[in-house]
Parts: structure tokens; sequence; C-alpha cells
């Protein structure tokens, strides 16, 4: 089953690719391989989640939430880029920024809301990190980069 036919299982749509909030570009294609820049937990224009991992107001089930929702848009800045979701292959790597207090420890789980995803979607494992911070971008809980593996084998020439 292709990650089109899963996402379509799950109920769920690639969103529109969110507005870079600064001088970057939301995904580069490179040597077989799509790169994404920091994609934030934008819901139709909207972040999902706000605030700090281990502070009252974030409950750690928001911040997995909010960070599938980052893999999500990871995921439509890439398929964007590569000409379409049906030539990634899988998923290389996960780095997953969280904001948090300085006691909160649970960011491997937070992060698990985009690898539990992308593993669904795609059949395989990745390699990840795990980072806590003591913010992000427009106060968002969660902030995501996601290396993809193209299906095509022949390389591709830099896009910018």
């Amino acid at each position: 089953m292709s990650a089109s036919e899963r996402l379509a299982e799950l109920n769920l749509t690639l969103p529109p690719v969110a507005a870079p909030v600064a001088a970057y570009i939301p995904a580069l294609v490179d040597d077989g391989k799509v790169r994404t820049s920091g994609q934030l937990p934008f819901q139709d224009g909207v972040l999902v989640s706000t605030g700090a991992c281990g502070s009252p107001n974030v409950e750690l089930s928001s911040a997995q939430v909010a960070a599938r929702q980052a893999a999500l848009n990871a995921l439509a800045a890439a398929a964007e880029a590569a000409g379409g979701l049906e030539l990634i292959e899988s998923v290389i790597k996960v780095t997953g920024f969280v904001s948090s207090t300085p006691d909160f420890y649970g960011q491997p789980q937070v992060v698990d809301g985009a690898s539990e995803l992308f593993q669904v979607l795609f059949g395989t494992s990745h390699i990840r990190s795990a980072v806590g911070v003591a913010a992000l971008p427009l106060d968002a809980t969660v902030e995501l980069e996601v290396e993809f593996k193209l299906a095509s084998s022949e390389l591709r020439p830099i896009q910018n």
C-alpha cells in the first residue's frame, strides 16, 4: 500500500504547504533526498499547540498531536518539492525540537507523534533526535526537520 493510500485510510490529507515565516524555502531536493526546513504544527493557518511541554497548559497528548501535524506539514513540503507524494520512498531522519520547561524530559514521547505516523505511512523506521529547547518560533510547542529518501535513484539537481 502506498503512502497516499495509507493517508486516505487514516482519513488524512496533506495540508497546503505553510508559507515560510522568514527567509528560507520549505524543502529542498538534493542528491536523491528531500530535506525540509523546520516545520511548525500549523493546521488551517493556526498553530495547534503553543507553549512549553512541562507547563500546566501543555499536555503530552496535545504535544504529540502537534508533532503529528508538523509531520504532515513536512511531508506536504517534501512532496511539493519532489513533484508528488508518490516520489517519496521513505523517511531517513526526523529531528524534533520540543519547547520544554527545564524539568520536562519527555521529548522522545512527544516526537513519537511524528515517528509513529511516518512508520504507518511508509512501513519503515528512521533515525531520529528529540531535543528540548527553551523556545520555538511563534511559541510553537514542536518543530520538525525531516529528511526523506526519493523513490527514484536518479540524481536530481538542487532546486532553489
